[in-house]
């Protein structure tokens, strides 16, 4: 994800000034106001810190990440031949949003970022994935989490 400040004149202006879209339709969910809601991630990237072990492939096994993880203990582990890294190499918050979040509640934006996020290894059978599911599911039921933010690979 990139900042704004890194982000080259004119194009910078025309990006902050793109309109948000608005829906006529109602979310199918309720909950609070995102002002009000605390995080998590769910990534597919197959995040891990620096130290543990890879994703073996095809692994439906899931890692939890500690918020206050530093950004730069953080490695990929995705193994797939189609997963660009470049993006990853020079922001982690391109799959792992994780600063974002956190300047967002520093702002008020969100409520809070939780206390644990999780990665995944993209490219598995979900069928694999089913003890993981239950996993992340408990945890964030444990930590009341109101949404998850997503970032498949």
């Amino acid at each position: 994800m990139a900042r704004p400040e890194d982000i080259p004149q004119p194009t910078r202006d025309v990006v902050l000034n793109l309109p948000c879209p608005s829906f006529d339709t109602t979310p199918f969910v309720s909950g609070p106001p995102l002002s009000q809601r605390r995080i998590a991630i769910v990534t597919s990237a197959a995040v891990i810190k620096r130290g543990d072990q890879p994703f073996p492939f095809g692994s439906g096994e899931c890692r939890f990440i500690p918020n206050d993880t530093p950004t730069g203990e953080l490695l990929v582990s995705h193994v797939s031949i189609n997963f660009d890294r470049s993006g990853w190499q020079r922001d982690v918050n391109v799959v792992f949003p994780v600063d974002r979040l956190k300047d967002m509640a520093a702002a008020g934006e969100i409520g809070g970022v939780a206390p644990t996020h999780y990665a995944v290894m993209g490219s598995t059978d979900p069928a694999a994935m089913a003890e993981s599911v239950e996993q992340i599911a408990g945890q964030l039921k444990q930590e009341r989490i109101d949404s998850v933010l997503l970032t498949p690979v």
